[in-house]
């Protein structure tokens, strides 16, 4: 119950924050995204704070022996970059850059009740099943 907690507070203040930054906002990440055009770069100033506030809280981290929350730190499953994953990669990005979502965001934004946002997390639940579909047969 403790860790179910935790995990619906830290998915609020990560939403909170999305949508303070703008992120849930797809004309503010089309204009950060456009550098050959109209570029905004104030969400680099969002992605500079993320990556500051994750250094030090990594560093924090690595002087625990064992997690806040959890019995033992749970390292990556992979360390080597694969086809899928870039191919996934570019899907994404390409996906971003033309929706101006990403999963987050997106999820963030489906509550404001725009059917443009329903539309974009119906088309990533499908990509995600047509996923997890043909993984499991190859």
């Amino acid at each position: 119950m403790k860790r179910a907690f935790i995990s619906f507070l830290c998915g609020l203040v990560f939403g909170a924050g999305l949508i303070v930054s703008q992120m849930t906002n797809p004309e503010k990440v089309i204009g950060f995204l456009d550098v050959s055009g109209d570029w905004d770069p104030s969400l680099a100033l969002v992605m500079v704070g993320a990556v500051v506030v994750f250094a030090l809280a990594y560093r924090l981290a690595l002087r625990r022996h064992v997690p806040l929350f959890d019995e033992r730190f749970l390292p990556p499953e992979k360390a080597t970059v694969e086809r899928p994953l870039i191919i996934g990669s570019l899907m994404f990005g390409v996906g971003w850059g033309i929706a101006g979502f990403c999963p987050g965001p997106a999820l963030v934004s489906s509550g404001f009740g725009d059917p443009r946002v329903w539309a974009f997390v119906a088309a990533m639940m499908v990509g995600i099943l047509l996923f997890r579909t043909t993984r499991r047969s190859s």
